[in-house]
Formats: structure tokens, sequence, C-alpha cells
């Protein structure tokens, strides 16, 4: 959320920035109740005023005899106490209303944001690795992991339903070692590993900026609960409500959990597949940081995320989100998309954004260090897949696919799987007609 002083004093900043997301903001509703409410609290305080004045003067007229005057006074004074009773719920449903508005304007883009409408106008800034050059004709992981029998889709819709899957075999082993690599790999430069809960709460998705805006993504499981859209929202309100202490920053977290989208609006989007679904494993990464490192932190996040596909040798590239397509709580987002050989394109894999004072700011996350400043500030969070598994699950299969169809294991996985460096095609359990 938006400070409302920042955004008094700086409306047509405001304006811009809303503009180049491709977003609007009701400005003359917020000068209407930013007003409202200012001279709502001074009229509070002047009547306070009378009012302490006339409670002072009903003593000393007690003491000199003057008990009718004094009897007036205390007249005086209860119609004070109602009128501010009054003005103060007035003002209470102006500061909601308020508040419901600022709720609902996206973080202001860093000044180093690309300008752009929509995600055609992001910008390159690397690649790493080389695609892969097959000496046959590759397959997509959509017909190579059920011919493998490691991923099974038609299973996982009668089960669950549409956009789920089933994994087995190897697969579901696979889907394990590159869990516990990438949590291994985050925590040897430093990450705390948190096993939060999958379901939520209201004000845990409003912290974030998931709540109201996203409400028709989430999945309800009661009248007060959700399943969770990524672990940030966990790892983030950890500390809500709380007073860190500023010389410990940056604090850097990592956990893995299910991931719950309803995926609304996406129909016809990545229609095959693991790419786009209603529930996939994710390695999150979340960091607390100071308000002057927080945009060093962004990049190293970065690097972190960018450390796990160099280590499974996978072709990717970074891009800097443009204005237009950045997330609503983001100051700036970097995107890093692996090669996958079925769309012949990159896709993401991860999504590292600094989100500034944004989130802090509806989640109370405040950090003091009396060495270098008085009071409180607010934090800066940031957060980052590192990585998300079903996506780099299919790009194994694809780019490491060989051409008597089995699936070479990265080395850096094999460890993690037992030994084995290769999958081979698995036996079916159901009799053939």
């Amino acid at each position: 959320m938006l400070d409302a002083k920042f955004v008094r004093e700086n409306l047509d900043l405001v304006d811009k920035a809303i503009a180049s997301r491709n977003v609007t903001w009701d400005r003359e509703r917020f000068v209407e109740l930013d007003k409202k409410r200012r001279d709502l609290i001074t009229q509070v305080e002047q009547l306070q005023a009378k009012r302490n004045k006339e409670s002072d003067a009903i003593g000393t007229l007690m003491r000199e005899g003057k008990k009718e005057e004094a009897e007036a006074a205390k007249a005086d004074v209860s119609d004070l106490k109602n009128k501010i009773a009054s003005l103060d719920e007035e003002r209470a449903k102006v500061e909601e209303d308020l508040h419901n508005l600022m709720a609902a304007i996206p973080n202001i883009p860093d000044e180093s944001v690309p300008l752009g409408s929509d995600d055609s106008e992001n910008v390159e800034v690397r690649r790493w690795g080389q695609v892969p050059d097959f000496s046959f004709k590759p397959k997509a992981h959509w017909d190579l992991g059920p011919e493998l029998n490691i991923i099974d889709f038609e299973r996982g819709v009668k089960i669950a339903g549409s956009r789920f899957y089933l994994l087995g075999g190897m697969g579901a082993r696979l889907e394990r070692a590159l869990i516990n690599f990438f949590i291994d790999m985050h925590m040897k430069v430093g990450f705390k590993e948190w096993w939060p809960p999958v379901i939520t709460n209201a004000d845990t998705l409003y912290g974030t900026g998931q709540l109201p805006k996203f409400e028709e993504d989430l999945f309800h499981v009661a009248p007060d609960f959700y399943l969770i859209p990524t672990a940030e929202v966990m790892l983030t309100n950890i500390h809500r409500d709380e007073t860190l202490d500023g010389s410990k920053l940056p604090l850097l977290y990592t956990a893995f959990t299910p991931c719950f989208r309803e995926e609304a609006g996406s129909a016809g989007r990545d229609t095959r597949g693991i790419i786009r679904v209603h529930e996939f494993d994710k390695v999150e990464m979340v960091k607390f940081a100071t308000q002057e490192d927080s945009f060093n932190q962004l990049e190293s996040m970065v690097e972190e995320a960018e450390a796990c596909l160099q280590a499974l040798e996978l072709p990717y590239r970074v891009v800097s989100l443009c204005t237009g397509d950045i997330g609503f709580s983001a100051a700036k987002c970097y995107d890093l998309e692996v090669w996958l050989p079925s769309y012949n394109d990159y896709k993401e894999i991860s999504s590292c954004s600094n989100c500034t004072d944004f989130q802090a700011r509806r989640a109370n996350i405040r950090y003091k260090d009396p060495e270098k400043f008085k009071g409180t500030r607010y934090a800066h969070t940031l957060n980052g897949s590192g990585l998300a598994v079903g996506r780099a699950m299919a790009a194994i299969i694809e780019n490491y696919q060989n051409a008597d169809r089995t699936v070479t294991i990265p080395d850096a996985l094999v460890p993690y799987m037992g030994g084995v460096t290769k999958i081979e095609p698995e036996d079916s359990p159901v009799a053939k007609s």
C-alpha cells in the first residue's frame, strides 16, 4: 500500500506511474476523501480542546459556588462529547473508504523499470547456456512424460479435475529431488528454511497484496480460509505487526510448498502439459531488507535463482519486466525464463520482485536501528521463485531427452535421485486389451 501523504504530495507522479501500468485510479475521489478526513480530524481536535477547557472550568465554577454556571458548563461538555463521537464515527467511515481506495492502487514502478504496455516490451538483460541442437525430432514433455509413464494427465483429471496431473515412479522421484536440491542450494547461501501451512487467512493475503484485488484467483476452503497461491504470503507475514532489528537485516527465508491458483482468465493458455495448472510445487525465496539495500538484494536474489538453473545446466534468459507487466505489489521485477523446445521459446520459471515498502506498509513490518536513525522505518520485502518445480521438471524432460526417448538426469541431481542417471520407460500396471 502506498503512503497517503506521499500520494497527496505527488499526485501527478502517481498519475503518471499508474498510467504506465495501464490501469486507472480515482484521483478525484482520493483528494475528496483525504481532504474530508483531515478536515474531520481538525474539527475533532478543536472540539476536544474546547471540551477540555470547559471541563477544567467546571471545577473552578464549583469552587466559586457558581453552581448554575457549572451545570451549564457540564451540559456543554456533554454536548461536545456527543458531537465528537458523531464526528469520530463519520471519520471512521471516511477512513475505511480511503483505506479501500488505497488498497486497490498498485505499487509505484522504480525509475529503472522499462516503460511498456505488456510483456512484448519486456527488456532482455542476459542469456545463459546453449539451447539444445537435437539430431532427432524432440518431443514435448506432455508426450514424452506419458510415454515414460512418469506423468499421467488422464488419471490426474480423473481423480481431481482439469488442470491437474499425476506423477508416478521416476516422475515423483524427480519432483522430490528437485525440491530438495533447490532448498539445499538456497540454504548454502544463508537462507533459513521454513515449513509453513498451506491454508491461510484473509489478513495474510491482504498483507502481500493478493486481497482484495486477486480474490478470483484464490481457492476458498472455508468462509475465512484460502489455499495459498505461493509460499511468499506465508514467509512475508511471519513478521506481520513486528519490528525487526535493522542491524540483522537482510533476513533470508526459503520454503517449499504446494501452490494453488484458480488461473482465472487463463482459458486457452498453456492448456497442454504442466506449465499452467491449478496445483504446483514451488520453492520460494523471501527477503526482508533495509530501504537502502533492497535493490542490491533484488540483484542477488536473481543470481540465487540463476544458480539453480546453471547447476542444472538449463539454458535460460533474464528479462526486466516493463511497467505494464510487473506485478501489483512490485516496484521492480525480473523474470527468469527457461528454454522449452516444445514452445521453441523461453518460458517463465522464476519471478523475482522488490516490493519496497508496499507489502510492509500493509502488513505493518518495521525495523529499527538506533545507531543509524531515530524511530522505525518500514522494511522492504522481496520475493522470488527458486524455482517453480513443475516447470523445472518439464525443462529437464525436454532439454535432456535422448534419441531413444530416455531422459538423462543432470549431474547435479544424480545424488538426489539415489544415483539414477537416466529415466527409462516404466511398465504400466494396467493390462493391455
